[in-house]
């Protein structure tokens, strides 16, 4: 038995993990947080490695491009698809709270406590505090927006110095290496952690407290699943000539581990093994794009935050104007640079979302108790979202020069 276990795939024993966790769930009730260590330890493993994986691949990543113009193009790729993918996100999160209506008849009395409303950052002050006045300050309080700051500018100057940075580039090369190695051995004990943390939800949580708004969980999950598979899979397949099937196929492993940690960042490792391994996205590739997505590219909490704004509106009876709905698409679309790629964060979002908008944070108190439902469809969107970028840019680079890039990124 030991042995067909060592021997199965990582996403089968994913899957059997993520299977039994629910069934756990519903047997033992409350009493199966027991189990609750076994995901904060795997939790704790993936936090411990995040920020010298990001700032090694990162570094690596951006000197390895080998001049300025390539890592403009390579830049400006990203963030131009990254960008697209969120605006059309916040789209579809738009038409199905239309045409759904997910807020119209909640009952909006509510005995939970309301969440105290926070100051909120402006899209110019977020922008600003990107740029670490004391980077070890940064990397010591795991600021992952200025982490990604230093490590970018650090690769740059490799660049730029050229052969007497030969020395910098190699030692942070042979870290990546070392953080890789690393990440494998975490890896190994996934089916472990994904039982440690979906288990205790459902345990806690059961089908109670999701009747009353079963309707917006549906609304934003089928929001979350139409988006991936029409606008990811246009996406492979035109700009990558990849069979879209392959590629959720390969990404699987890494988009049902964020479905069960609710983690972006937390599960940068294995998008980047899946997407190297699977979908065939070169290291150079890979070590640039994914970590960037992971902290600014937020398809899925987009989505989420367009769904949960009209929730609000109609279940307090307001009618939003044409204005107010584009401000919904801008701090949608611009919104997911300063989002957290931890769980929860959404939430945060959202009260600048309500804020913004005049609208009654009330809602969040509502909106709280199945958050952590939500943020599994949103969070699993959000790092498929990156993948399918480091495919598309793995492929475009590809046709400039065959010879860098394995011949497996296409199907």
């Amino acid at each position: 038995m030991a042995a067909k276990l060592k021997n199965m795939s990582l996403l089968s024993q994913i899957l059997i993990a993520f299977v039994l966790a629910i069934l756990a769930g519903i047997i033992f009730g409350p009493g199966i947080t027991v189990i609750q260590p076994l995901g904060d330890l795997f939790l704790r493993l993936i936090q411990f490695i995040i920020i010298p994986l990001i700032v090694s691949s990162l570094i690596t990543g951006v000197a390895s491009t080998g001049s300025m113009e390539t890592l403009g193009r390579i830049g400006g790729k990203t963030i131009l698809y990254y960008i697209g993918t969120t605006f059309i996100a916040v789209s579809i999160g738009l038409i199905a709270g239309f045409l759904f209506s997910p807020g119209t008849g909640v009952d909006i009395s509510t005995s939970q406590a309301v969440p105290e409303a926070t100051e909120t950052e402006g899209v110019v002050s977020i922008l600003l505090n990107i740029i670490p006045t004391n980077p070890i300050e940064s990397l010591s309080s795991g600021n992952i927006l200025q982490i990604i700051f230093f490590s970018i500018f650090i690769g740059i100057g490799i660049t730029m110095v050229g052969q007497k940075a030969e020395p910098v580039h190699r030692f942070f090369d042979g870290f990546a290496e070392i953080m890789y190695k690393i990440t494998w051995v975490i890896m190994k004990l996934i089916p472990i952690g994904v039982f440690g943390l979906l288990a205790p939800i459902i345990g806690e949580y059961g089908m109670s407290v999701l009747m009353p708004l079963i309707k917006l969980i549906s609304v934003v999950a089928i929001a979350c699943i139409v988006h991936a598979l029409v606008t990811y899979s246009f996406a492979v397949k035109t700009f990558a000539k990849m069979n879209p099937l392959k590629f959720f196929k390969g990404i699987a492993p890494a988009s049902l581990v964020a479905f069960s940690t609710q983690s972006s960042s937390g599960t940068l490792p294995v998008t980047i093994k899946s997407s190297e391994d699977n979908l065939g996205v070169s290291k150079k590739i890979s070590s640039f794009i994914l970590p960037l997505g992971a902290t600014i590219n937020m398809d899925g909490t987009s989505l989420y935050l367009s769904v949960a704004a009209l929730f609000t509106a109609q279940a307090f009876g307001i009618e939003l104007s044409f204005a107010q709905i584009l401000i919904i698409v801008l701090i949608g679309t611009l919104g997911s640079i300063g989002t957290a790629g931890v769980p929860g964060s959404g939430l945060v979002m959202l009260t600048l979302v309500l804020t913004t908008l005049d609208l009654p944070l009330e809602a969040i108190a509502l909106i709280a108790g199945v958050d952590r439902f939500m943020d599994m469809f949103r969070t699993a969107v959000n790092i498929t979202g990156d993948a399918s970028g480091a495919v598309v840019v793995n492929a475009t680079e590809r046709q400039l020069d065959d010879s860098t890039y394995p011949d497996n990124a296409n199907s």
